[in-house]
């Protein structure tokens, strides 16, 4: 397992990671598994044994279960990994129990150290943007439980470019310990990120983590064209998450991962996570699954390297048209661009 420098954090941790929404099943996360401790014990050694040292949560998957789950999977060891947290979704009806307000980041950090039965967190994160709270307020909690002790590192999730811009504005001119991470959906089959997100994170130094990268299962090779979702499957379905603008197109990449994995003699699953972990950008890939076997398959796309070949075939048939002012760069600013434009618009200057 590679290990990788968190931003410009003193942090590493391993290229992929798990996350732990399957833990518990209970309301809305019932249809993406029902991961008891038992089997939560099981995951978590098998992840250990192949060198993963991130476990990720959140307060809002099965409504604070997943937490409690994790926390008593991982009993003695907790020390010796990292926990990922994140807060900002309702975990309440009142009118303060959501949102990234002081009142509502202390108390859900607290609850989340009960639940995981910890006394830090490593790496806590806002879980989205709240445009209602302002941000002085927002990391300014979040400053004060740092230097309490009772979180490590503190990160983003779900935010735009200009908004983890506007919060590392806001951390440096307050003297705040700023985020280290971002925590995004990214995939072959949805790369928006690209176009702001990521090189926002490489020109202000933040991690990118990567969530959902087999978006939902779309990439597994399961969902073919002209063939029916697998039974019992929530991808395509009202679960929404990611969206599908272009089913046609993922059916497109979906070919060119089967073709290169029947070829290499491994899964779609495996190609689909060995292209995020090539971009220098992602510092980790956090993966799920239901059953041992996905699980098994999914750690193995820690070892998988793909040639030039299979890279630009991959990213040839998912790259997503420019929109402005990006195609305008690229015919008349390439002469002037740095690393964070030409993770975007390198591709398009060939």
């Amino acid at each position: 397992m590679e290990y990788r420098q968190l931003g410009r954090s003193g942090l590493k941790v391993s290229a992929l990671s798990l996350g732990t929404m399957t833990f518990g099943g209970k309301g809305d996360f019932a249809d993406t598994g029902h991961t008891d401790i038992k089997g939560a014990q099981h995951q978590i050694e098998l992840c250990r044994d192949a060198g993963i040292n991130l476990f990720d949560t959140a307060d809002i998957y099965s409504n604070g279960l997943s937490e409690e789950i994790l926390g008593k999977a991982l009993g003695k060891k907790r020390k010796d990994v990292l926990v990922s947290t994140k807060a900002r979704f309702p975990m309440g009806k009142g009118p303060n129990d959501a949102g990234s307000s002081r009142y509502h980041l202390i108390r859900a950090c607290e609850a989340s150290l009960k639940r995981l039965n910890t006394d830090y967190i490593d790496l806590y994160h806002l879980h989205e943007w709240d445009g209602v709270t302002p941000l002085e307020e927002t990391l300014e909690a979040l400053d004060s439980l740092i230097r309490s002790g009772k979180i490590r590192y503190i990160g983003l999730s779900n935010f735009s470019g200009w908004q983890a811009m506007k919060a590392m504005h806001v951390a440096k001119s307050e003297h705040f310990i700023p985020p280290v991470s971002q925590q995004i959906h990214y995939s072959l089959q949805a790369r928006e990120a690209e176009r702001e997100i990521i090189p926002v994170s490489i020109d202000q130094g933040l991690g990118l983590l990567i969530w959902s990268p087999l978006a939902g299962g779309l990439l597994s090779g399961k969902y073919r064209r002209d063939q029916k979702p697998p039974e019992g499957s929530r991808q395509l379905t009202k679960w929404g998450e990611p969206p599908v603008y272009d089913q046609e197109k993922l059916y497109d990449i979906v070919e060119v991962l089967v073709k290169i994995a029947e070829e290499r003699k491994l899964s779609p699953a495996e190609i689909s996570l060995a292209w995020l972990l090539s971009n220098p950008a992602v510092t980790s890939v956090i993966i799920g699954a239901r059953t041992d076997e996905q699980l098994n398959s999914n750690l193995k796309a820690a070892e998988v390297k793909l040639s030039n070949d299979e890279k630009a075939c991959l990213d040839k048939v998912s790259q997503q048209p420019l929109p402005y002012p990006f195609w305008h760069q690229a015919k008349t600013a390439k002469d002037r661009l740095s690393p964070a434009d030409l993770s975007l618009l390198a591709p398009y200057l060939q």
